[in-house]
């Protein structure tokens, strides 16, 4: 099993070079560290880490919680590290999506410990879809999927940042995926309930898609995505 892959975002040096030799120490990897927002979201990019640590206050006008902002449109998974606790904070951290957070000071074992468990936890919640497609291979999380449009014998798996065109049918790969956030608009179309931005009287619309509804399922969507 390859090592973790860490990326750290801390404004103070100190910290930021103890945090390093800690997870080195602990057999993690770390592929870089920054203290401002748009360089990390520029090296996050690129170097594509498994799990970012965020302090929240940071330089620049940018903190933490506005990173993770970002990091939550990427689906990347973060934790928080810091020792902002005040209620103004808490708050803001409530409307993003982290692992967890960590409050400083930390030991070495409380780290390892956070991390490890975060983790766990974030590996086995995740859920994949597996598919071949142009002769390679792909694992893709489901919360990365808008939708899927049927095409033919084939179907097409819409993402965040591309298209696939798989040789199986949507109703085989209907099969693999989660029932409860996965919902058939028409039949030719399955949406991702978490993507929907709007629902109007014919079409649901995903990322400015419109995806048209049959009636039979216009009721049942719009309890679904009520609820």
């Amino acid at each position: 099993m390859s090592k973790l892959n860490i990326y750290i975002v801390e404004d103070d040096p100190i910290i930021a070079i103890t945090l390093e030799s800690i997870l080195q120490k602990n057999g993690y990897s770390v592929c870089g560290h920054a203290d401002n927002v748009d360089e990390a979201l520029t090296e996050i990019k690129s170097n594509k880490p498994d799990l970012v640590l965020v302090d929240i206050q940071l330089d620049g006008e940018k903190d933490g919680v506005d990173l993770a902002e970002n990091l939550d449109m990427l689906n990347k998974p973060y934790l928080y590290l810091t020792s902002q606790t005040d209620p103004h904070t808490i708050k803001r951290v409530k409307q993003t999506r982290p692992l967890g957070y960590i409050v400083k000071p930390f030991t070495e074992n409380g780290l390892r410990s956070n991390i490890e468990i975060a983790w766990n936890n974030y590996i086995h919640d995740e859920e994949f879809l597996s598919f071949s497609a142009d002769n390679e291979l792909y694992k893709i999380k489901q919360s990365q999927i808008l939708y899927l449009k049927a095409y033919d014998n084939y179907c097409y798996v819409i993402t965040t940042t591309r298209k696939y065109l798989v040789p199986k049918t949507l109703k085989y790969l209907s099969s693999q995926l989660n029932q409860e956030k996965f919902v058939k608009t028409h039949r030719s179309y399955i949406i991702n309930l978490l993507k929907v931005d709007a629902l109007c009287k014919n079409v649901v619309i995903i990322n400015n898609i419109e995806i048209p509804i049959s009636n039979s399922r216009k009721s049942t969507l719009k309890q679904l995505i009520q609820s």
